[in-house]
Parts: C-alpha cells; sequence; structure tokens
C-alpha cells in the first residue's frame, strides 16, 4: 500500500491526465463549442510507476471534467483563450494545468531537480504563469456572478452529494490471514489505541468494527486514512484496504467449498490483485488451487509474482488465456469446482470510481458515466452481451457452482443476465442443468436477509454498491455430491445446530443389547423390560420401513440366492415354540431387555455420534421342540424369511402346548394403531 502524497505533480502526470480527459470531456455541438479540443485521437499514456501519480493522473482528468464549463469560461472571459500559439491538441493539457492552478491559489509548482521536463508542460505552465493574475480575476469574477462561495458550487447536485458520500464512507479493510491471526490484529489495533464497536455507525475516532458478512472483515473511519496506511499493519500486507464487495464474493466461493478438501479455484478475470490475495488466503487451509485467467504478458506475470510473494500467498497459478480463451475440459482445470465470475461491468455502484478504475483495470470512460449520472444505451448493451457470453461460457466447464459479483446498478448486467443464461443453458451429455440458489454468508447476522435469490447492496454512507448471484448445478445426491459437501453446506447456514443439540440428549439414553447364553437345551429365554418412550416413537417409523422390506420378499422367490447383513456378535439359539407363537402377528421389531445387570460403559465413549442405517434382519433357524421327535426333527433352511417363519408358527398353534418352562416372561410390546406395532 502507498501513503498518499501531497503536492507533489511531475510532469508525466500532467501528461497522463490530459490524455484520459481528451477521451472524457464533453463534447458540445459545433455552433456552441468556443473551445477546440482537436481531434478524438488520443496517444497511448505514459508508463507510471508508482500508484500515487497514477491515482493523481485519474484525479486531475476527473477534475478537469466536472469543472469543465467553469475553467472554459475562465479562460474566455480572462481573454487569455484563443491564443495562436497553443495548438487545438494542447486544450486539453492547458484545462488540466489550469484546474491544478487554481487549486494550488495560483501559486507556482515546486519542480524537483531529479525530475525529467517535458517541453509541451513547460509551456503550457509558462503561459499560464504570464496570466495569472488574469485567470485568478476571472474566476472571482465568475464567484460572484453565481454566488459561488467555493467552485464546488459550481458541481451538479447530484456530483456534490456523491463526493460527500465517498469523502465520509468508512475504510473497508480485510485481515490477511497468511500473515497473521484475527486476534493478533486485535491485540495490535487495541495496543495502539482502537476501540472495537458494534456497529460502522457507530465507528469515529480511534475506532473499528467487525463486518456483519465477513469474519475477516473491519472497518475504520474514513478521516484516519492517513494514520492507518503508516502503521506497520498495513505497511507489512497483515490488513489490506478494498471495497467490502470484493470480499463478499470471496467468502460467497468458500462457503460453497469444503474447507480441508482439494477442490480447486478459477479466477475468471485479472480484476484486482487483493481479490485473487484473499482468495488465496481462504483456501490457504487445504491444497487447492487458484487459476487466475488472462495474465497476458511474462512482465505482468513476475509483478504479479512478487506481489502475491510479499503478502504470503503460495497456492495461486497464472493462466495467460482469457477466461472465453480456455477450454472447458482444459485438463489444468479438472478439479475445480467453483467459478469466480466478476465481469467488466459500468461500476456505477463503486462510491470511489478512481479506486474502482485502479484497482479493478476499469474503463477511464467510468469518470464520464458517473458524471453524467447514467450509462449510455449502447454501451449498457455491449457490457451486458459480454457478461452474458462469459457466463455462459462458464456454464460449460464442469464445476458445481458459479458466483457472478458485479458493481452495477442497472438489472441489464445483474438480474437479467443471470436469469437469460439460465434460461438459454448449456446443453451436453454429461452436464447437468444450472438453478439459482441464495447466496450463503456464514457470518451474516441476519441469516433471513440472505435466502433471496440475489443479494444486493445499494449505495450508501457506510458501504459501495454490490449485486451478487449463485447459480448451482442440480445434482443427484446419491452420485455427484459428497457427504461433505451436504454437511459443510448445512453447517454455514447453521442447520446442524439443532441437529448436534438432539444426539447430545439422545446420548443420555444408553442401548441395551441382547445377548444369548448357551444353556442345556440351547433356549433363549425372553425377559421383560421396559421399553423407552423415545425408542418407541424411532419403532414407529421402523415399522414402516420393516413392512416395505416384507413386501419386497414377497415377490422374491425363496429359492433366490441373497445376502444377508447380519448383527455384529449374533448368538444363534434356538427359540420355543411356546413364545415364538405368543408373540403379535404384526410385530417385526421387539427389543428385549434382560434383567441381568451388565457393565455400563462411561458416559465419555459414547460421544461420538453413530450414523443409523436401514438393515434387514434375519433370524436364526427355529428348531420346535415338540410335535417332532429330538432326533428327526425337521430344521429350517438357514434362509428362511420372517414371514415363512411365522406361517410355520401358525401351523403349530393348534397343537398340544409343551410343559411350561419355568421362568420364562412374556415380552412387552409396544402397540401402535398407525404402524400396526
Amino acid at each position: 500500500m502507498t501513503l498518499i502524497k501531497k503536492n507533489v505533480c511531475h510532469d508525466s502526470v500532467y501528461i497522463n491526465a490530459a490524455k484520459i480527459f481528451q477521451g472524457i470531456h464533453n463534447k458540445k455541438p459545433k455552433d456552441r463549442a468556443l473551445v477546440r479540443y482537436g481531434d478524438d485521437s488520443v496517444s497511448p499514456m505514459l508508463t507510471l510507476k508508482d500508484e500515487y501519480s497514477q491515482r493523481l493522473s485519474y484525479e486531475l482528468a476527473f477534475s478537469a471534467l466536472k469543472y469543465q464549463d467553469l475553467l472554459e469560461e475562465i479562460l474566455l472571459d480572462s481573454h487569455v483563450y484563443p491564443c495562436h500559439s497553443i495548438p487545438d491538441e494542447l486544450t486539453s493539457l492547458l484545462l488540466v494545468m489550469l484546474y491544478d492552478l487554481q487549486d494550488r491559489e495560483f501559486e507556482a509548482r515546486e519542480i524537483s531537480d531529479e525530475e525529467e521536463p517535458i517541453a509541451e508542460v513547460r509551456e503550457i505552465e509558462n503561459f499560464l504563469c504570464r496570466f495569472r493574475i488574469k485567470l485568478a480575476a476571472a474566476l472571482a469574477r465568475c464567484r460572484i456572478k453565481y454566488d459561488a462561495l467555493s467552485i464546488e458550487y459550481f458541481l451538479p447536485e447530484t456530483i456534490r452529494k456523491h463526493e460527500q458520500r465517498a469523502s465520509a464512507l468508512p475504510l473497508c479493510a480485510w485481515i490477511n490471514t497468511l500473515k497473521t491471526s484475527l486476534q493478533d490484529v486485535f491485540r495490535d489495533l487495541k495496543s495502539k489505541g482502537f476501540t472495537e464497536v458494534e456497529s460502522v455507525s457507530d465507528i469515529k475516532g480511534y475506532t473499528y468494527c467487525l463486518d456483519q458478512h465477513c469474519h475477516d472483515v473491519l472497518f475504520f473511519p474514513s478521516s484516519l486514512k492517513d494514520e492507518l496506511l503508516s502503521l506497520d499493519l498495513f505497511a507489512d500486507c497483515r490488513l489490506l484496504l478494498q471495497d467490502k464487495s470484493r470480499s463478499l464474493a470471496v467468502h460467497s466461493v468458500q462457503a460453497l467449498l469444503n474447507t480441508d478438501d482439494d477442490d480447486d479455484v478459477i479466477v475468471a478475470h485479472l480484476g484486482s490483485h487483493l481479490t485473487i490475495a484473499h482468495m488465496s488466503a481462504l483456501r490457504n487451509h487445504s491444497t487447492s488451487t487458484v487459476f487466475v485467467c488472462g495474465v497476458k504478458t511474462s512482465a505482468k506475470a513476475a509483478e504479479l509474482g512478487d506481489l502475491f510473494s510479499h503478502m504470503g500467498c503460495k497456492n495461486i497459478q497464472l493462466l495467460h488465456e482469457d477466461f472465453t480463451e480456455i477450454e472447458p475440459k482444459d485438463p489444468r482445470l479438472h478439479n475445480a469446482k467453483v467459478i469466480l465470475l466478476i465481469p467488466q461491468c459500468s461500476g456505477l455502484s463503486f462510491s470511489n470510481p478512481i479506486d474502482f478504475i485502479l484497482t479493478e483495470h476499469g474503463d477511464a470512460g467510468l469518470l464520464k458515466d458517473l458524471y453524467q449520472g447514467s450509462v449510455s444505451k449502447d454501451k449498457l448493451c455491449i457490457l451486458a452481451e459480454r457478461q452474458l457470453n462469459e457466463l455462459m461460457h462458464a456454464m460449460k466447464f464442469q464445476v458445481q457452482s458459479i458466483v457472478y459479483c458485479t458493481s452495477s446498478v442497472y438489472p441489464e448486467e445483474n438480474e437479467q443476465v443471470v436469469q437469460k443464461a439460465l434460461e438459454f443453458g448449456v446443453k451436453g451429455k454429461n452436464l447437468k442443468p444450472f438453478r439459482l440458489i441464495p447466496p450463503v454468508l456464514p457470518a451474516c447476522s441476519n441469516p433471513e436477509s440472505c435466502t433471496d435469490s440475489f443479494f444486493k447492496i445499494e449505495p450508501s454512507e457506510i458501504s459501495s454498491g454490490c449485486f451478487l448471484a449463485v447459480i448451482a448445478r442440480e445434482t443427484d445426491s446419491s452420485k455427484n455430491v459428497s457427504t461433505k459437501d451436504i454437511l459443510s453446506h448445512a453447517a454455514a447456514k447453521g442447520l446442524l445446530d439443532s441437529i448436534l443439540g438432539k444426539s447430545k440428549e439422545e446420548e443420555k439414553q444408553e442401548k441395551v443389547t441382547q445377548r444369548g447364553s448357551d444353556t442345556a437345551h440351547t433356549r433363549i429365554e425372553p425377559k421383560a423390560a421396559e421399553v423407552p418412550h423415545r425408542e418407541a416413537v424411532s419403532n414407529r417409523k421402523a415399522a414402516v420401513v420393516v413392512s416395505k422390506v416384507e413386501s419386497k420378499r414377497k415377490k422374491k422367490p425363496t429359492n433366490q440366492p441373497r445376502d444377508h447383513v447380519q448383527l455384529k456378535k449374533p448368538t444363534i439359539n434356538t427359540v420355543s415354540d411356546a413364545g415364538v407363537s405368543k408373540m403379535p402377528k404384526h410385530t417385526s421389531v421387539v427389543k428385549v431387555h434382560r434383567k441381568q445387570t451388565q457393565a455400563r460403559k462411561p458416559r465419555a465413549e459414547c460421544k461420538e455420534m453413530v450414523a443409523l442405517k436401514i438393515v434387514e434382519i434375519v433370524f436364526p433357524p427355529v428348531i420346535s421342540p415338540y410335535g417332532h421327535p429330538q432326533g428327526n426333527q425337521p430344521r429350517m433352511p438357514a434362509h428362511i424369511s420372517l414371514l415363512q417363519s411365522r406361517q410355520r408358527n401358525r401351523s403349530l398353534r393348534g397343537r398340544e402346548p409343551p410343559p411350561p418352562v419355568s421362568k420364562v416372561v412374556k415380552p412387552t410390546v409396544l402397540r401402535n394403531s398407525q404402524s400396526g406395532l
């Protein structure tokens, strides 16, 4: 981050500002154009290495645009213009330097000896200095004429309010967890005298607050920008200034992925390197890679490599192709699961247009659109068509989700682009269609606000505007979506809290399993036991499942081989016919508890949740103790079903009952009218 310097303006800054202004100035009809600006051809801008010079160039050009009518009137009223010694091609440079001259209160500029002079700049500067008294008098007459206390009163009302809102906008910064932790930043800020407050509306003085949507985003008062940039936290890239809208985008991507999985992310546009670094920091705890498209030159790749290295990023891979040039089945991207698409847009919801242009590589035409308060229909159609093509190209990739984010206030670039893409769809044999889902923001303080199909923030005094949409493939949960994906998405929305709480209560109910013991006559002696109410509720649901299993068994032939699922540690013993014959007709599952005391396991061993599965219970062979001699008693085959066993028991009911067996207690069966138990 670069600390903004003051009262420094080099010749190269004037040249670049003039070239920017030449491309965005207001063109008047020829019959009313008293000041001529030459042709519309703009030569390439000079390369400016430091951020301050780039920012100052755009600020001068934007100021010349806002005060173009006033500056032209000053030149005409002072009779300085027209001047035959100044060609029309230098008129843009004349207005830019005139604005800077009046901003310095018509004082001479300090020129550094190390600065390389540019002839055109020195010529215009000498010309203005010769007539600066006339120019100052003309400005005074204009202020008197329009009753303006300062030149800001010459601005349109909409522009004036926009600038007031932008100047008071809180500073937004995200914590770089690649180089520090949230707790360390909080302690460092506290040692510097900062105090945490509840909301953005409460920040004033040395205070800050946490964002309601993103857990690693902080807000500071705008008046502390210079002091904040001088702190070690910003100098070491532990805190990074960036608009909140981009943090919302990367957090929406992170919410769609598992924290510790190796799912890759595709960033479709280079945009701001801060957005890519933030995405890298959120994916640092996994083995995934963040692919960035559109890094055209090796010089740009080397520059970005240095920036990412300074920020601690190690999981970023740069691709030189544009996103639309990459094939959907590119083997490099086979593991990609989410695409982050932040296309070029009108950007009118961004409070600071110069920040947007510098950080997002935006078009300087945004300055003119902002001054006019709208975007031309032709330009809007071109942008919307390009955004639609990029979104539809993203839908061709075998990814699970796409996050679409803009800084536009126009539905043509937001909702309509997404809806058209979903309407047209992408046809493919192995590609399932996409559908619109609500964006997931885990740290959202108001989950109800995240249930809409789109997430929108209108420009205000506390935040820039933002549009966010998430589309995901319609997947077959049994094939394409893993359990981890489902649980992580549910946990992000807070849907597992009540389930986890219920599981802790159920852990208090210990499960007592039936264990058989070998006796002299190899019989099971059932004991009476109490059936807990919670087990009764679960048996109601189990009865329906078992009845469906039985209906399927009836359709299958008895001689068909069948795989059985056996219980753990089964004890295969014979069951007396007396006990079987008196069981209810529709009883499918009965839990029998013995009175004999068994050593209970400590509760600490039962903390782990057990996943419930539907199993098919196969009873052991049943040997009747009467009706046949013991030696030639026919045994039931091992694969006999429960239904066949019941039919056999019915045929034995008419026979003479066996002698009473001592210490046999009838099992207690919980009946339910709905389930038939």
